[in-house]
């Protein structure tokens, strides 16, 4: 078996059902202030629009997105024309990427601009999951409009589910009382926000695990790295999924059979992450 689709898992109780690994897709669109440990060229509409067709192939359905990710939302929309219901996409509101800078707005008012303008970027009339773009100070942030404005448009089915993607404990936990899902930081490395994944599975919440391989920097250990993060990852049985941002065919096949190696133990793969 080479596809994930037989182990897609709900996220929560959100009512979305979702791949494993998710795609991330900075690299479609931003190349400046990232934290990679290598520089590269954002891909042209075929190199894009290949490594789409390639994931679907192995089963990703989830492609996670963000304003902050420079022109990711628009070529999206560009490169899933007819496919929209084929993928179930996660962009964000709260960080704003200019001139080289990142800002934040939290206020109900920009909440609004920023779903209102990734439904015109992703060409879409619904979002599926909408996560706040946390600078860090994630109870201050769930203390202004943004979450009430997101629960606001989740009854009026702009979007499906909305949550939190932020940098503490506190915050997941309390973004977790009032949404449906958290994207966390879990890897090798930094493990402090376990206590969210533990809330999360005591209360049918949904987690998403961002930064699994730590911006790409695990990789370069000499031992197989992925497959002992994917490993710790899927052991906790709230994870719904991975995001990993690839636009490298070979990293991104290479990166899924290391899945399949965890999710069924008779899989053989190698480690890559960008």
């Amino acid at each position: 078996m080479n596809s994930l689709q037989p182990f897609h898992r709900s996220l929560g109780d959100s009512g979305l059902r979702i791949s494993p690994l998710g795609l991330g897709t900075v690299k479609f669109g931003r190349n400046q202030g990232v934290k990679y440990p290598a520089s590269f060229e954002l891909p042209d509409d075929r190199q894009a629009l290949d490594i789409l067709a390639q994931a679907q192939e192995l089963g990703i359905n989830l492609l996670d997105t963000a304003p902050a990710y420079g022109s990711s939302e628009e070529r999206l929309g560009e490169l899933l024309k007819n496919q929209r219901k084929q993928w179930i996409i996660c962009t964000k509101v709260g960080e704003e990427f200019e001139e080289g800078k990142s800002y934040f707005d939290f206020s109900a008012a920009h909440t609004l601009l920023s779903v209102e303008r990734s439904l015109r970027r992703l060409k879409t009339d619904y979002l599926d999951l909408v996560l706040v773009h946390s600078d860090g100070n994630d109870l201050s942030v769930l203390n202004e409009g943004v979450y009430p404005t997101l629960a606001k448009l989740k009854q009026a089915g702009v979007i499906r589910a909305f949550g939190f993607s932020g940098k503490t404990t506190e915050g997941g936990i309390g973004a977790l009382e009032q949404g449906d899902c958290a994207m966390v930081t879990y890897n090798l490395h930094e493990q402090r926000e376990l206590p969210v994944l533990d809330y999360a599975l005591s209360h049918n919440k949904g987690i998403l695990v961002k930064k699994a391989l730590a911006s790409g920097h695990i990789c370069l250990q000499d031992e197989d790295p992925l497959l002992a993060s994917l490993k710790l990852i899927y052991s906790h049985p709230a994870v719904a999924s991975a995001i990993i941002g690839t636009i490298n065919p070979a990293h991104l096949r290479e990166n899924v059979a290391t899945a399949l190696r965890v999710l069924q133990p008779s899989e053989a793969s190698a480690c890559h992450a960008s």
